[in-house]
């Protein structure tokens, strides 16, 4: 099986050792009138602000945050922002979102119920472990369900973020999905049994703390969660100590010398290197998580915090190949910025 998660990270450029503030202001672009509670947010961190009545707004950010900057309002076209290093006080004009039909099938009579279609959703989105078990989905209402029997895939869409509560690890997380497929091997309405083949999901994240004065209360959960995440990998990866933080690798049945497969190549930015596999290897954490990795591209880069690009041609199967939204935490998850 493969799964294939994507969100938005840009991670190679120059670094600055202090705080930093980038600015601007949110205007539709048909009437030119400012855009008010817009939302603006780093993908995938708990840092975020929104638009005062000017539409202006002021976020904060420091090296840690590497991830994409969104700007988004209902019933508008996102705004991606990569470039916010090297400009500021800048005009984002919002366009109104062409009319979607999605709404008319939300009952459309594909071979499944919307109650089957739900239940698969869960599953698969927010995944399986006792953090997942802990999740529920606050607006239900607003996911666009859509089954294709021939393909045996599900579909998923939504006009508004999806609000995620997960009480183990204490964070309210706003997902916006761009897309979402889950394609099975076998599919029997009939008996509810479906075996996932493939999965792949697109979006953007914001995350909210829900228990902000009693959050070291729910240290230890999220510590758990972050052991042995993709997270954790990568910047294991980076700092080169993959022993020392708890991974062994095998080719075949044999444990092997890490770095006699993964080489990590220093790059003219201290904080981001170079990372190549020489074939498909078998992961093992702390003697009990068991996940492969394999690459389709010939490299990818990895920074200072975990963060990879391409993520497209990674692949993980196993333990990590089947962490979901209910095992995610922020990119600066641990680092002094995370708030």
């Amino acid at each position: 099986m493969e799964i294939n998660r994507v969100f938005f990270y840009f991670f190679i450029v120059p670094f600055f050792g202090f705080a930093q503030t980038f600015s601007g202001t949110v205007i539709d672009k048909a009437t030119q009138q400012p855009i008010e509670t817009a939302s603006v947010y780093f993908d995938n961190t708990t840092i975020g602000t929104t638009t005062n009545e000017k539409g202006e707004f002021s976020i904060t950010y420091s090296d840690a945050v590497q991830s994409t900057l969104v700007i988004s309002y209902l019933g508008y076209q996102k705004v991606f922002i990569n470039d916010y290093r090297i400009k500021n006080n800048v005009i984002i004009a919002l366009v109104e979102a062409a009319n979607t039909l999605d709404a008319v099938y939300l009952d459309y009579d594909d071979g499944l119920t919307r109650k089957q279609k739900l239940k698969l959703f869960r599953k698969e989105f927010l995944g399986s472990s006792r953090f997942a078990k802990s999740c529920k989905i606050l607006n239900e209402e607003d996911l666009i369900l859509r089954y294709n029997r021939q393909n045996k895939a599900l579909y998923a869409s939504a006009l508004k973020p999806i609000i995620v509560e997960n009480n183990a690890l204490q964070y309210e997380v706003a997902f916006e999905i761009l897309e979402y497929e889950a394609s099975y091997y076998q599919a029997n309405p009939e008996t509810n049994v479906f075996n996932i083949k493939a999965l792949t999901y697109f979006g953007t994240s914001f995350f909210k703390d829900t228990n902000i004065e009693h959050k070291k209360r729910f240290f230890k959960n999220r510590e758990k969660a972050y052991k042995g995440s993709v997270q954790h990998f990568m910047r294991s990866l980076f700092y080169q100590n993959l022993k020392a933080e708890g991974y062994h690798v095998f080719s075949g049945k044999f444990r092997v010398n890490e770095w006699d497969y993964f080489k990590v190549i220093e790059t003219e930015n201290r904080d981001s290197k170079i990372v190549t596999l020489k074939k498909e290897v078998s992961i093992l954490f702390n003697k009990k998580m068991q996940s492969k990795i394999e690459l389709k591209i010939p490299e990818f880069y990895v920074d200072i915090y975990g963060n990879y690009s391409p993520i497209l041609g990674v692949y993980f199967s196993g333990d990590l190949g089947m962490q979901r939204v209910g095992d995610m935490l922020p990119s600066n998850y641990g680092l002094d910025i995370e708030q």
